[in-house]
């Protein structure tokens, strides 16, 4: 039986995380490109600390320089998918605590058609075989959600995971609606959501365009 996605949003409790959600936000201070790297990595960081808590562990004898300590240590290490470019340096966080685990990378990105309607364009996956893993997908900012679930649908090529958690900073409460109906044994980990969508698809009120507040504006094709 299917059960349906689990969301959970850190800012229902206050913590640290509203606190650089707010800072994400603030166009005061969004121009500090290294300050906004930073609090989406730490948003990371926190995240995977939370989803370590509900993770298999081990018990395990370590040799100490006086004697054996009997430890508890991760079952199985985690494979971390990011969405290029923005996502970088959420997963960069996410890597931080789970130093270990292996890596995916896909780039996936909005390929307007006019001023309201896109598609989603998939160019690059770099993945290790998925089968029987714990999958951990962050990308920061989840609007439609539409190239999440592009996304997602590709990585069925590499093995079916047993396991899979999807991680953003900011979410629109469509696309939240959106991922959860089309992975519903995701469990969803949002540091904030919000209530809409712009006619473009945008997160409102969001943050803007987190690839280019973390990295530089682009050339748009």
């Amino acid at each position: 039986m299917t059960r349906e996605s689990k969301i959970i949003n850190l800012s229902e409790n206050s913590s640290l995380i509203s606190q650089w959600v707010s800072e994400l936000r603030d166009v005061s201070i969004q121009g500090e490109r290294m300050r906004f790297r930073r609090n989406l990595e730490r948003i990371g960081e926190a995240i995977a600390f939370e989803i370590s808590k509900i993770l298999p562990y081990k018990k395990a004898e370590i040799q100490t320089p006086l004697g054996i300590h009997h430890s508890s240590v991760l079952a199985e290490q985690p494979v971390l998918c990011t969405i290029l470019r923005a996502g970088l340096p959420l997963h960069h966080g996410m890597l931080n605590y789970f130093d270990q685990a292996d890596n995916s990378f896909m780039a996936a990105y909005r390929k307007h058609t006019d001023e309201t309607h896109f598609e989603i364009s998939l160019e690059y996956v770099s993945c290790p075989d998925l089968t029987d893993r714990i999958l951990i997908i962050s990308d920061p900012m989840l609007a439609t959600g539409a190239s999440l679930v592009r996304s997602v649908d590709q990585l069925k090529s590499q093995g079916k995971w047993k396991e899979l958690h999807i991680v953003c900073a900011i979410a629109s409460q469509d696309g939240i609606n959106y991922v959860a109906n089309a992975c519903p044994d995701a469990t969803i980990w949002c540091a904030d959501i919000d209530d809409s969508l712009s006619n473009k698809g945008y997160i409102l009120p969001g943050l803007g365009d987190a690839g280019d507040l973390a990295f530089g504006t682009k050339m748009q094709h």
